[in-house]
């Protein structure tokens, strides 16, 4: 099989362009050079330490997965126990059902479940990346439902926005 000049300029042309994008993902993280791993400690639950703020078992675990799963999907990063090149790590610092609106008999006729988490975000490969700051997201719901009836959807739509938020700010640059 023989190709011709215009098949030889298009495959190099292909290759060309694959290798120039080569630290950028279709996702839009811009990944320093020599970067190679991360790493997503436990965000550790405090957020029963905070006034009107509710324990919530499981939640470090939880959001500690959503967050290590969203680097895992839009990353070609290696995820490591330790010395990543990225370090993640914070605390859940507010997790609270409050009323939004009423009735006319001042009765909550929806809710909204609120979770915060402070990240600290280190960069080993580009120090100035690094931040602390917090991220916060909610979930409003019916007042006649329980928050038993609706945790995982709750838990799904706020993990998803916080730990794009996350992502965003620390290798999109959103």
């Amino acid at each position: 099989m023989t190709l011709n000049f215009r098949e030889i300029i298009l495959t190099l042309s292909l290759l060309f362009l694959i290798n120039a994008c080569g630290n950028y993902s279709f996702t839009g993280a811009s990944i320093p050079e020599g970067t190679e791993s991360f790493q997503v400690n436990l965000f550790e639950n405090n957020a029963g330490n905070n006034p009107g703020s509710i324990f919530e078992p499981g939640l470090d675990r939880d959001f500690t997965t959503a967050l290590q799963n969203i680097l895992e999907n839009q990353t070609n990063l290696q995820m490591v126990q330790s010395n990543g090149d990225l370090l993640y790590e914070g605390e859940i610092v507010e997790y609270r059902v409050s009323p939004m609106t009423a009735t006319s008999d001042l009765n909550a006729a929806q809710n909204r479940l609120s979770l915060s988490v402070n990240v600290n975000f280190q960069n080993i490969k580009k120090e100035e990346d690094n931040f602390e700051r917090r991220f916060s997201f909610y979930f409003d719901f019916p007042a006649e439902q329980q928050l038993i009836s609706i945790k995982s959807e709750a838990h799904e739509v706020i993990f998803e926005r916080i730990t794009q938020d996350i992502f965003n700010a620390s290798l999109a640059k959103w």
